[in-house]
């Protein structure tokens, strides 16, 4: 009888060695997966972003076109014009003007000089003044005058003429050591007035031409002026 409880003890147990693994209760998984590692975090900086730097380089100027200026000159004065010579005219004609420094004149009085018309027309300077100009001598012209200013690159000779009852100075003007114009200033006593010679060409010929007139001043009263045209 034990012999027999011990058999089947044995083939009890042989019969559970051999059958299936035992079924796991239900909802339970029979093998529990390891969960899919996961990235770490991205680091995130708590201060604020920084911003790339921007060139500080100043892009180079476009090259911009110069204006070249014309070199300054002289500007010519229009050209006179002259009245036709009068035929058969007198040898001397006369031209009466009123002074140029009428405070040191004799109130009531006028320059009276006299030219000759072959020489001589008279008209109207560039500024509307009235004037002598030399028919022969391009720009020769002998106009009234009073003192005025100087650039400072000009130089002035002085000298004196003496021509029976009048005197006159001489200013000799010069510019970088070219002789530029000449004036008279002076008169009889009775009237003190200016004159300047200007030429464009043969300014000595000028010159000696105009101190011809010049030294005929005279003074005589307004009463007997000759009307000019």
């Amino acid at each position: 009888m034990i012999r027999r409880i011990i058999s089947i003890l044995i083939l009890a147990l042989v019969i559970t060695s051999c059958g299936g693994a035992a079924t796991a209760p239900a909802g339970v998984p029979l093998e529990t997966e390891a969960p899919a590692p996961t990235e770490p975090p991205a680091f995130q900086s708590l201060s604020a972003p920084t911003q790339e730097p921007t060139s500080t380089e100043t892009p180079a100027p476009l090259p911009t076109q110069t204006q070249i200026l014309p070199t300054p000159t002289d500007t010519p004065l229009p050209t006179l014009e002259l009245p036709t010579e009068i035929v058969n005219a007198p040898q001397r004609l006369v031209w009466d003007g009123l002074p140029t420094y009428p405070g040191d004149s004799t109130p009531g009085f006028v320059f009276r000089v006299s030219y000759d018309p072959d020489l001589w027309a008279l008209t109207t300077d560039q500024f509307g003044f009235p004037a002598l100009a030399h028919r022969n001598i391009p720009g020769c012209i002998i106009s009234p005058t009073s003192g005025r200013g100087l650039p400072a690159t000009t130089t002035v000779e002085h000298d004196m003429l003496h021509m029976d009852k009048v005197t006159f100075d001489v200013g000799i003007v010069s510019e970088n050591g070219v002789k530029k114009f000449v004036t008279y200033t002076g008169g009889d006593g009775t009237v003190i007035t200016g004159f300047v010679v200007d030429s464009v060409e043969q300014l000595d010929k000028c010159v000696a031409d105009a101190v011809s007139v010049i030294s005929t001043l005279t003074s005589v009263p307004v009463s007997q002026a000759t009307p000019q045209p």
